[in-house]
């Protein structure tokens, strides 16, 4: 499967040696982390090179898949890479005194990453089992979660509790920070979670997602803690919210751009005189990293096929009073969109 991939990839780049140094590609393209080496493939040899820290574990892990482990440094790399006449590499991965590097070994660069775009857009079933894992993790967190909110206690405990129950069920990490925000801090999206206090009646909103293998997860929810009589216009833009998140799933399907699944939503919330709230996209691309192809907005032009996995993410903002997202982690499967999401309530839910 891997060295498929590979080849795949290598082809695609049009080029006579891919060359990559970026962690995750690496990852992606061998399996295996690390936080140093590079990978190598022309039409003959598979290599990966990284240093004396991981050649063991490499060497262990990479056994029978036809991937050559090598101990070595970057001065290893411009011997290889001086050799080739055009070399593939991620553009948008490179910083310019790499590229100049490369460059001066008199070699052509092509741009790799749209290749690497393509292949990641469709993930295989071993991919979608780990994304799976993720979620999982991530819902069996919340899950234990809930009961131990107390009035008074900080975003940060909330959130340090929160990925304390992802460690505990297996994930490697979070995917990103977990943004936890209390009342009028969830009016900002990507709030920075900090040292509120908990109060009765507080809207809660939660983004948060871990790793399985390299593999994230990515899930928001949002909730009140008791119910102080103060919410009519909050449960009423819920609804819409909640609404719109919902017909994603019912009214997307394979063959339609990211540009109409974001309209699905969007025309959702303009119908309930909220679309000027709604100030993101859809949904984004999930796999290696939280954020990658396919886009799901108003300038998503990826067609939607199976096997890519995205989030469904419908929010609306009221700035200095509160917020509201609804998230999954999907993947479409049949022509039709799936939710890893099963275990926690996506209806409002009052503590």
């Amino acid at each position: 499967m891997l060295t498929e991939r590979l080849s795949k990839i290598y082809r695609a780049a049009g080029a006579d040696a891919l060359y990559t140094t970026t962690d995750y590609l690496r990852r992606y393209l061998t399996g295996f982390y690390s936080t140093d080496g590079f990978v190598l493939i022309d039409g003959e040899r598979r290599l990966f090179v990284t240093d004396s820290r991981y050649v063991e574990a490499a060497e262990k892990a990479l056994d029978g898949s036809g991937i050559e482990v090598r101990n070595g440094s970057y001065a290893l790399a411009e011997q290889l890479l001086s050799g080739y006449r055009t070399v593939a590499v991620p553009f948008e991965l490179t910083s310019v005194t790499e590229y100049r590097k490369l460059e001066a070994l008199g070699v052509q660069l092509k741009d790799s990453m749209p290749a690497f775009t393509d292949a990641m857009l469709i993930k295989s079933e071993r991919e979608l089992a780990e994304i799976s894992k993720a979620c999982a993790i991530a819902e069996a967190a919340f899950l234990a979660l809930l009961p131990e909110i107390r009035e008074g206690m900080t975003e940060t405990e909330v959130a340090a509790r929160l990925e304390y129950e992802m460690r505990k069920r297996g994930a490697s990490g979070t995917s990103f920070d977990t943004i936890c925000a209390f009342g009028a801090n969830g009016s900002v999206p990507h709030h920075e979670t900090g040292e509120t206090r908990l109060r009765f009646g507080d809207a809660v909103l939660i983004d948060f997602g871990c790793k399985v293998n390299g593999y994230c997860s990515d899930v928001t929810r949002t909730f009140l803690f008791g119910d102080d009589g103060k919410h009519a216009a909050f449960k009423k833009a819920y609804d819409a919210v909640y609404a719109a998140h919902e017909l994603v799933k019912e009214r997307v399907v394979s063959g339609m751009t990211g540009k109409e699944a974001d309209a699905v939503a969007r025309d959702r919330l303009r119908e309930a005189g909220l679309a000027e709230y709604f100030t993101h996209s859809l949904g984004h691309g999930i796999g290696l990293n939280i954020h990658e192809a396919p886009n799901l907005s108003p300038r998503g032009e990826t067609v939607l096929r199976d096997g890519m996995v995205f989030s469904d993410e419908p929010g609306v903002y009221f700035a200095g009073e509160f917020g509201i997202r609804i998230e999954d982690s999907c993947y479409m499967a049949d022509g039709k969109v799936r939710s890893f999401m099963n275990q926690t309530e996506k209806k409002l839910v009052i503590l």
